[in-house]
């Protein structure tokens, strides 16, 4: 009895304080997330600051330099490329909007004379009935639409006015990166010169089982990812879908909001193929959006569980009660609280 209630207590404090870290870490996150993200980029960095320090003999100074000089020169160069790619193609469908609404406005009204032709003995009041509520749909679509292409230029200005504060975070994030690369293996012993030496070694072991999982998970969610941004990539340029990359773009951005998911992309995509009459190319949008969903739900357990060591019913348990009861946030929550105790756990804390 007295044990049960010792591993009841250690829950409860460790679901208390799992709680409390996840809310302020996120509620705090806008203003510290030059921070966090250069100690992660630090930790990437640490061993290959390390091996230029053994192999080639650089202070400790040239070699952190020189390794987040060309993190940042790949990162920003590949940010680059795809602001690029996207800004080019948002153009090009800005431009592109009025014309797809005008020729879809006139493809149904060709159906509603074939209609007409197919259909004479019809009540013409039903016909008519059918007709304004198809056309009134039909007008709301190309208003929908125009709003969204409205938005994309307003987001593009506002986006704009975001650039100071872009290069701000980027500059920060950069230094930051730096000296933390530079004082990470002085920081490590200093930590590690106040704990007590026969708790240092277990403290060190929960650190790096954290930092492996944390790591694990991260990787397993950009596997995923990357598989449905290439799967779309490989699909739209075979059918010759216009915006091919920024439509895969996208396409993976919404991979992981589960409540607008892919379909956000492909349905729309699909309709508007199907009202231009290029019937082919709509279905096998349709076919490509049921692979790639399919895929998504078979791949994204098993990579999660396997790369993290779970149990993919957890996992499962985990995304489907976190979106029922609080949507994205909910999931992360439930996920890493499954990360977490699982970790602790297996370095006997819990």
């Amino acid at each position: 009895m007295d044990n049960l209630l010792e591993k009841l207590n250690k829950l409860a404090v460790f679901f208390i304080a799992y709680t409390i870290i996840f809310l302020v870490f996120f509620k705090t996150l806008g203003y510290t997330l030059p921070f966090v993200l250069a100690f992660l980029f630090a930790l990437l960095l640490h061993k290959p600051t390390k091996y230029l320090i053994e192999k080639f003999k650089f202070s400790n100074s040239i070699a952190s330099l020189l390794t987040t000089f060309l993190f940042f020169s790949i990162i920003i160069s590949l940010l680059s490329w795809g602001i690029t790619s996207l800004t080019s193609e948002a153009i090009q469908l800005g431009k592109n909007t009025q014309s797809y609404i005008v020729q879809n406005t006139d493809n149904i009204s060709n159906f509603f004379d074939r209609a007409q032709n197919y259909y004479k003995n019809l009540d013409p009041t039903i016909l008519s009935a059918i007709e304004s509520n198809l056309s009134s749909t039909a007008s709301k679509a190309s208003k929908t639409a125009v709003d969204i292409t409205t938005k994309m230029v307003s987001g593009t200005v506002s986006f704009l006015g975001y650039i100071p504060y872009i290069l701000m975070l980027v500059l920060c994030t950069l230094l930051a990166t730096y000296f933390f690369t530079k004082d990470f293996t002085s920081a490590k012993d200093k930590f590690l010169d106040v704990i007590p030496s026969h708790k240092s070694d277990k403290l060190f072991y929960v650190f790096n089982e954290s930092k492996k999982m944390l790591g694990n998970y991260m990787l397993s969610y950009m596997l995923i990812i990357s598989l449905t941004f290439l799967e779309t990539l490989i699909g739209f340029v075979l059918l010759d879908v216009k915006y091919a990359v920024i439509l895969s773009i996208l396409s993976a951005i919404f991979d992981i909001l589960p409540v607008l998911g892919i379909g956000t992309i492909y349905l729309p995509l699909a309709l508007i193929y199907f009202l231009s009459k290029n019937y082919f190319v709509a279905i096998w949008v349709v076919v490509l959006y049921v692979v790639v969903t399919i895929v998504r739900q078979i791949v994204e357990p098993k990579i999660v569980s396997s790369s993290l060591g779970i149990h993919p019913v957890p996992i499962l348990a985990a995304i489907f009660i976190g979106l029922k009861a609080n949507g994205v946030s909910g999931m992360f929550f439930c996920i890493f609280l499954v990360v977490s105790y699982t970790t602790l756990k297996k370095v006997n804390v819990l």
